[in-house]
């Protein structure tokens, strides 16, 4: 009895994460996929919520019996966000299957850098997305058109560089060989640039 009315309360939480996510991207603005999924998620959370704790029909739950629900509620919001809108929106792998749908026949091997570079950064407006996405995070600041990081931005940096250095594979396979070149993807980039903020 309990396992059913579990599933259907359950059941009306994924409803609502749909149809509010779907009424959001189609009738509201958006800043950040992510942070609006997000946010999407946790408002079913708080309905599914209400509505446990106040339809006679779940009173069989006891309060911890219901916060755990709520616990795993938020987890799958959670969830959700990060792995369907954001990854979709954001996924080279995906970009790469619809691209190759889109030409038809296929396209070369060797001129995939030529793809991602042309194509791929102009029509996902890559570098709006990003930098848009940083911007909200609060990672970076913009000050007379020079890109530069926030203390908080300082940080994920550093985190990142030491998982990257330290946690991620050594031996990695891309395409036909083991290496660990993404463990300090740097190593071969140019000494001199000008492109650096005077």
């Amino acid at each position: 009895m309990k396992t059913t009315k579990f599933l259907i309360a359950s059941l009306l939480f994924l409803v609502l994460v749909c149809l509010i996510y779907w009424v959001h991207v189609t009738f509201f603005q958006v800043d950040v996929v992510f942070y609006s999924a997000l946010l999407d998620g946790l408002l079913a959370v708080a309905i599914a919520a209400a509505a446990l704790w106040r339809m006679p029909v779940f009173a069989a739950f006891g309060s911890f019996e219901k916060l755990q629900m709520v616990l795993i509620w938020l987890l799958t919001a959670y969830g959700l966000a990060i792995s369907v809108p954001t990854v979709l929106d954001r996924s080279l792998s995906f970009y790469i299957l619809e691209k190759l749908q889109q030409r038809g026949d296929g396209i070369q091997q060797s001129r995939f850098a030529e793809v991602f570079t042309q194509e791929y950064l102009e029509e996902h407006r890559l570098v709006d997305v990003r930098l848009t996405e940083q911007l909200q995070s609060g990672t970076i600041r913009i000050d007379n058109g020079c890109v530069r990081l926030t203390p908080k931005g300082e940080q994920l940096a550093s985190f990142s560089r030491f998982f990257r250095t330290h946690l991620l594979p050594k031996q990695r396979l891309l395409l036909d060989s083991y290496s660990d070149d993404l463990t300090d993807p740097f190593r071969h980039s140019p000494v001199r640039v000008d492109y650096l903020c005077r």
